[in-house]
């Protein structure tokens, strides 16, 4: 009850924020990859950007609510592209599974989208979880019921056959009949996006069913990239965006599928449209740096919105990190990033960052900045591309780039401040001044607009 009250101020605030409001003084970094903009002004009106200049260029108008941005950095909403809203960082998958599949829409899922949202996520891409649960949170964020990311969701997997427990979140692909009539299903429900692994296990009749059904629906395919054979399959089928650097401790990619991929990147738009790839590095890159100092896992950004019970359960799944089964290969893995990120680099994919936030030791709170962090500061990805990456190309591959992915007039208010200069310290993403989704603010100064009296 503590909870919906909170959650029921912090949308009446920020209604009330919402109106006609002017983000003045920051340096603009509006998605586009253009130079930034010195002292920039920004006009919503509702929900809308509807002029953007400077502070010698454009005049305030009266009945603007002024918010200063001075000494930030302004940017479009980040979009997290591999969200597990259904997982909150337990270690153990089974015990989670088992245990909090009743509790997804009423805590699990608004607590992962509330913490995505004050961590600068304004969309998200929500890769897998049971159809109703995914349905109903997407559709409670919409109506402003709860506060949240946009959310671009999956519903379930679709592969060849579902582990067994995991059966809520992951459908089992039996012939070709099947894999039309569950894309079918879907998209009848309203997700906005198909997710395949295991396409390699699949015939191929099966598999290239479910992709030309899902582009007859106006839907795009996610599909998974963990081994070779899947990302051949992939290209055969025609997906739109692999998922994960992959191929687990080999020192890279197999030259046959670095030459199909050349061929994929370089027929573009006839091919329809750049091949998209959401690497989720920085998780493998960092882990042995996280075990060495698990001093993260105690940060209390990751409670919000959970209850007691919830947070004593994981806290006690992640009391000793560098014992869990799932990551033992990760350290033997760590050699082989850089070079297989400079190979899809050469390839000519285009980049969508993405965590996997929600799994194990991955807090929604924290994933996506981390992910930012390790590109730049170990990938060598400029800054600028890395935020685009987060900005522009997500809106672009949903689809959705008329009305979201940069700061410009006529698109929706999608706004996030940061203090100090993130294309020189990429980590001041850490700690996002302002959220601004749809006009509402949902953090000013630091601070969770319910804290603000």
């Amino acid at each position: 009850m503590r909870l919906l009250i909170t959650m029921i101020i912090t949308m009446m605030m920020g209604q009330a924020l919402a109106a006609n409001t002017a983000l003045v003084g920051g340096r603009l970094i509006d998605g586009y990859g253009n130079a930034p903009l010195a002292n920039s002004v920004i006009l919503v009106k509702d929900n809308i950007i509807v002029q953007v200049g400077t502070v010698d260029t454009l005049p305030v108008p009266p009945g603007y609510t002024v918010i200063s941005t001075e000494g930030m950095d302004v940017l479009p909403g980040l979009w997290e592209n591999h969200a597990h809203l259904m997982l909150n960082g337990h270690a153990d998958y089974v015990h989670w599974d088992k245990t909090y599949i009743n509790r997804l829409s009423d805590e699990i899922m608004p607590a992962s989208a509330l913490q995505l949202l004050l961590a600068g996520v304004t969309s998200a891409r929500d890769l897998g979880a049971p159809l109703q649960d995914s349905v109903n949170i997407k559709q409670r964020i919409a109506s402003g019921e709860i506060p949240g990311p946009r959310l671009f969701i999956s519903g379930p997997f679709l592969q060849h056959r579902a582990y067994p427990g995991t059966e809520a979140f992951r459908w089992s692909i039996f012939n070709v009949k099947d894999a039309r009539e569950k894309v079918d299903k879907l998209a009848a429900a309203g997700v906005d996006i198909i997710k395949l692994i295991d396409q390699d296990k699949m015939s191929l009749q099966e598999a290239t069913a479910i992709v030309e059904q899902a582009h007859k629906h106006g839907l795009k395919v996610v599909a998974h990239a963990h081994r070779p054979d899947e990302i051949r399959r992939g290209l055969a089928i025609g997906v739109d965006n692999f998922e994960h650097t992959g191929l687990t401790t080999a020192p890279g990619f197999p030259e046959d599928v670095l030459n199909q991929l050349k061929e994929r990147t370089a027929t573009g738009r006839v091919a329809g449209g750049p091949l998209f790839w959401t690497p989720t590095v920085e998780g493998l890159w960092n882990y042995d740096a996280m075990v060495a100092n698990p001093e993260h896992l105690d940060a209390d950004c990751w409670q919000r919105g959970l209850k007691p019970d919830t947070i004593a359960d994981i806290k006690q799944s992640l009391q000793q990190p560098g014992k869990l089964s799932y990551m033992q290969l990760t350290p033997l893995r760590k050699p082989t990033l850089k070079n297989k990120i400079a190979q899809l680099r050469d390839a000519g994919v285009v980049f969508l960052v993405g965590t996997d936030s929600g799994i194990p030791t991955k807090f929604h709170c924290q994933s996506t900045w981390n992910e930012l962090a390790v590109w730049v500061d170990v990938m060598d990805i400029p800054a600028m591309d890395t935020l685009r990456a987060a900005t522009y190309w997500p809106a672009v591959m949903m689809g959705v780039s008329d009305k979201l992915g940069t700061i410009s007039e006529g698109k929706y208010a999608d706004i996030i401040a940061v203090k100090g200069d993130v294309l020189q310290y990429i980590n001041r993403l850490s700690d996002v001044s302002l959220v601004m989704k749809n006009g509402v603010i949902y953090k000013k100064e630091g601070q969770v607009l319910e804290n603000i009296l």
